[in-house]
């Protein structure tokens, strides 16, 4: 479904900033793959994600997306391919609009749009069922502003906005990182559900180690621009954080030393 070959990024060349942010990675993802990428700071982990997205060109190497190369497309034309959640729990939502009004924009996106604006009946109840689906309490708010619901609920909403067309790609941007650890579980939890039942590739950046080994069925580490670590079937499910902090080390010949990953 995904499949980058050789991609190279290097912000700021020639001069005294130079950064090595990609140095040929190679990476294929199979269709209902969900994939978690963990790293440092500075690894290349959300490099790697908004080179894929086309936040920016890259320097060198080919990206495919359901079979086609997209590696020339800008940003707003490669969405059409792709789902995608924030960091930020106020993006990707608008907040003075309704949750249903939200909603409806993200079924109808791609979609020629008359003059006629309206929810129908038929629309209001499928939100209703997919809302209720996340256990939030949205179903029963879904008139409310988005701008009045919480972290979490905006975020749990995003997600729901990005999947609703099954997307070729979902990328998930550290999109639990800028909430409490309760909030962030509930969270994930319903990502988790999401994608299964959608079968969604996914490819989810997180700075949490314990949630880059618990969700998806494949692991992979970056270090300084290079997927150092690949983790997928049985050794995965059996990884600890001390497994993968040793494995790192034993690949890299250095420690991990980013602590909020450690910590987290």
């Amino acid at each position: 479904m995904m499949k980058v070959t050789n991609i190279h990024k290097t912000f700021n060349p020639g001069t005294i900033n130079e950064k090595v942010a990609l140095n040929g990675v190679d990476l294929t993802l199979e269709e209902g793959e969900f994939v978690t990428v963990i790293g440092g700071n500075g690894a290349g982990k959300s490099t790697l994600l908004n080179a894929v997205a086309g936040v920016w060109p890259v320097d060198e190497g080919t990206i495919e997306i359901d079979g086609v190369d997209v590696t020339g497309l800008c940003e707003y034309k490669r969405a059409a391919y792709l789902g995608r959640v924030f960091q930020d729990p106020m993006t990707g939502t608008a907040a003075d609009m309704e949750i249903e009004e939200n909603l409806a924009l993200a079924a109808r996106r791609g979609k020629s749009r008359g003059l006629k604006w309206g929810i129908t009946k038929e629309e209001k109840e499928r939100y209703y069922h997919l809302l209720k689906e996340l256990d939030l309490g949205l179903e029963d708010r879904m008139t409310a502003k988005v701008g009045l619901l919480s972290g979490g609920q905006r975020q749990a909403l995003t997600l729901l906005m990005a999947t609703m067309q099954k997307p070729k790609l979902l990328l998930l941007d550290e999109h639990t990182a800028a909430l409490d650890p309760k909030t962030a579980a509930t969270v994930l939890d319903a990502t988790e559900k999401v994608i299964k039942e959608n079968n969604l590739t996914t490819m989810m950046v997180t700075h949490n180690m314990r949630d880059a080994i618990v969700h998806g069925n494949r692991l992979i580490m970056m270090n300084e621009g290079k997927i150092i670590l690949n983790i997928s079937g049985e050794e995965k499910k059996n990884l600890t954080i001390e497994d993968l902090l040793h494995k790192f080390e034993e690949v890299s010949g250095t420690e991990f030393t980013n602590d909020q990953a450690i910590l987290s």
